[in-house]
């Protein structure tokens, strides 16, 4: 048996965590098992290796070592959570994924997305997410959202320039394979975003009961 493996992409501010929620519980009053997980993160050591990323510090970290813990902590996820969830029939709901790495580490920090397609390959084999939705909207909207949450985290302190290079590389990811990836404009109000993803519920849920 085989779940249906979602996520959720989009740069600072979009609405993903809010959006992850709402589509989880449409599925749920239909009867279906979601798992709700995030990245990086989703296990106890991943989560971890999240605050290593995600904590602002005085020792600048290097790309590549960013590159490594992601996929470090990527891989205990599968392990531990996404795996075993796909393989008794869950739909898996993942506040970012591998998309992220080639927006912030590809597009963003510039690595070579050639050696992200190793990592991804080594760490991943052919699991692919089955469906991505990609919350898109400028970045000065995105950041102003960020802001307004209070402290900013080491990711969310970069640039525009940095955040221009991430929403490209999600919007070129998401044209380049328009059968995976779903675009929604996230700078309407909530309600109008969550008026798109009811429309896609039905083909989730044929999708979901196989």
């Amino acid at each position: 048996m085989t779940g249906l493996f979602i996520t959720l992409e989009g740069p600072e501010g979009a609405g993903k965590s809010t959006n992850r929620d709402y589509l989880a519980e449409r599925l749920r009053v239909e009867g279906i098992e979601v798992v709700l997980t995030r990245e990086p993160g989703g296990t106890p050591l991943a989560e971890r290796i999240r605050e290593v990323l995600l904590a602002p510090g005085e020792e600048q970290m290097n790309p590549d070592t960013e590159l490594l813990l992601v996929f470090a902590a990527r891989a205990q996820h599968l392990a531990e959570v996404i795996r075993p969830a796909l393989a008794r029939g869950a739909v898996v709901i993942c506040d970012r994924f591998t998309d992220s790495t080639y927006a912030y580490q590809g597009g963003g920090r510039g690595l070579s997305l050639e050696r992200i397609a190793t990592l991804e390959t080594f760490v991943q084999g052919d699991l692919r997410p089955d469906l991505t939705l990609v919350f898109d909207l400028p970045v000065e909207v995105g950041l102003a959202r960020a802001s307004a949450r209070g402290r900013l985290d080491r990711f969310e302190l970069e640039g525009q320039a940095f955040f221009d290079a991430v929403r490209t590389a999600f919007l070129t990811r998401a044209k380049a394979e328009p059968a995976r990836y779903y675009l929604l404009d996230a700078a309407q109000p909530l309600v109008q975003v969550q008026q798109a993803i009811d429309a896609l519920l039905p083909q989730l849920l044929e999708r979901a009961r196989g």
